[in-house]
C-alpha cells in the first residue's frame, strides 16, 4: 500500500479556484482502479492550506494516477494556485490496522 500525504499553500485569491479544481481531481480520481481513498481538505487552522490525503493498492496504481487527464489538468494549473511551496511527502505501507477510539 502506498500513502501520499500532500500539503499546498494556496494564494488567498486564488482560494475559490483551487478549491473547485481540487473537487473535479478528487470526483476523477476516486473513479481510477487501485485508489483506496482520496480525499482533499482544507485545513482548520490555516484555511488557505490544502491538504490531501491519498492512499492507492500499489505503486502501478499511483504512477496510473499521476499519468491521468484530470491529474495532469490540476497540475498545469497548481502554480497558478500557489501561495507558496508545496510538501508531498510518500510512504509505503506493509500493514495497516483499525484504531479504536
Amino acid at each position: 500500500m502506498l500513502v501520499v500525504h500532500a500539503t499546498f499553500p494556496i494564494d488567498p485569491e486564488q482560494r475559490e479556484e483551487a478549491l473547485d479544481s481540487a473537487a473535479d481531481l478528487v470526483e476523477a480520481t476516486r473513479e481510477e482502479a487501485g485508489v483506496i481513498e482520496y480525499n482533499a481538505v482544507t485545513d482548520l487552522v490555516e484555511s488557505n492550506l490544502l491538504r490531501f490525503m491519498e492512499v492507492y493498492e500499489d505503486e502501478d496504481a499511483f504512477a496510473a494516477h499521476v499519468e491521468s487527464d484530470h491529474f495532469q489538468a490540476f497540475e498545469a494549473e497548481l502554480p497558478d494556485l500557489l501561495g507558496g511551496e508545496p510538501d508531498v511527502m510518500r510512504y509505503e505501507v506493509s500493514d495497516a490496522s483499525e484504531v479504536e477510539v
